[in-house]
């Protein structure tokens, strides 16, 4: 019996037609990056309510309706420029939670770490902070979302803990929204600033507060 053997390839020109595809795919990635990257020098510079989608296309040499293609509108447009900062910080405290040391060492530099991302960023930047009040007026799922991520993270370390028997028991989800309650003067974009003028504990003092709770004590027979 005679064996027929097929052998399909890929022409040249359906090969020059992926390598188009991942050539524009790539194109399009990049021009979206420049487009964030101006738009976050303007809010920085000008503001996020001076600016204009014509200033950041004129910066980049480009039509409004160009800029478009990529984002529907300004408030996309500073989303994307939040969610570089999320992420960013998002990343920082994921990187820590995962490292094989004491849950309470870990818990310590998450809370720390995202003070320290915080201020860096926006303490004392009027400009910066505007992009959190418009966001927070326009986009408040984003901000949702970005707290949701990070309370996944601090329930993971805080049920950590407590299996290890460094944590007392409880809830790690009420748990979380406690420790996120009491650090929201140092983790809070604009709080930050706002709540510096009114007397209170340190970031390092309110974080050695937050694990004297947690810690698991010896009980009293």
């Amino acid at each position: 019996m005679t064996k027929f053997v097929i052998r399909i390839n890929s022409s040249p020109h359906s090969l020059k037609y992926k390598q188009a595809g991942d050539a524009v795919s790539h194109s399009e990635r990049d021009t979206k990056q420049i487009i964030v990257d101006t738009a976050e020098r303007f809010f920085r510079d000008i503001g996020y309510q001076k600016t204009t989608v014509a200033d950041i296309a004129k910066s980049l040499r480009m039509s409004p309706a160009n800029v478009y293609r990529f984002f529907d509108s300004k408030k996309s447009i500073n989303e994307a420029v939040l969610e570089r900062y999320k992420r960013e910080q998002e990343e920082a405290i994921a990187t820590i939670a995962a490292e094989d040391r004491p849950a309470a060492d870990r818990l310590r530099d998450i809370l720390a770490t995202s003070y320290r991302l915080n201020a860096a960023r926006f303490a004392g930047h009027a400009k910066m902070q505007e992009m959190v009040c418009a966001a927070m007026e326009e986009s408040w799922d984003a901000i949702i979302a970005h707290i949701e991520r990070f309370d996944v993270v601090l329930r993971r370390v805080v049920a950590d803990g407590i299996a290890r028997g460094e944590f007392r028991p409880m809830e790690p989800a009420h748990a979380t929204g406690c420790i996120r309650t009491a650090m929201i003067r140092f983790m809070h974009p604009l709080l930050i600033t706002q709540c510096e003028c009114i007397p209170g504990p340190s970031p390092d003092e309110m974080i050695a507060f937050v694990l004297s709770a947690l810690e698991a004590r010896p009980s009293v027979n």
